[in-house]
């Protein structure tokens, strides 16, 4: 058995604490430990629905000042499905990239071998101004 720490970090040096899970596998697909994140998240999120949604992908500050301020809002289900499908189409257009330990993994269906105590870093993309 494996212990997972996820640690999410931006480019502009911002590193949120890690948190770890438990994975019975050895050797998974990005595309599933990506998958298995989101789904522990948002188990999380929808049991205690306590302030706002805070998992690897999240709306960006235009879609934020479009639609209004959500955090005052009443928090709603958030659907497992419809992160996972968002954090592909992220990973897709470089929204992020991912690294197991050291390394960088560029393909979601790229097996990754887990260890006792492995790193996972999602580090998040921020633009550039002007770019």
């Amino acid at each position: 058995m494996a212990k997972v720490s996820f640690v999410d970090e931006t480019t502009a040096g911002a590193r949120e604490p890690a948190w770890a899970l438990e994975i019975f596998e050895e050797r998974l697909t990005l595309r599933e430990l990506v998958r298995r994140r989101i789904f522990q998240e948002v188990a999380e999120y929808n049991a205690s629905r306590s302030g706002p949604f805070r998992g690897l992908v999240q709306p960006t500050r235009t879609e934020r000042a479009l639609n209004g301020d959500r955090e005052s809002a009443p928090p709603r289900r958030v659907d497992p499905d419809r992160q996972v499908a968002l954090a592909e189409e992220a990973f897709a257009r470089n929204g992020f990239v991912v690294l197991v330990g050291d390394r960088q993994v560029d393909d979601l269906d790229q097996v990754v071998d887990l260890g006792r105590d492995t790193e996972v870093t999602f580090l998040k993309l921020v633009p550039l101004v002007g770019g």
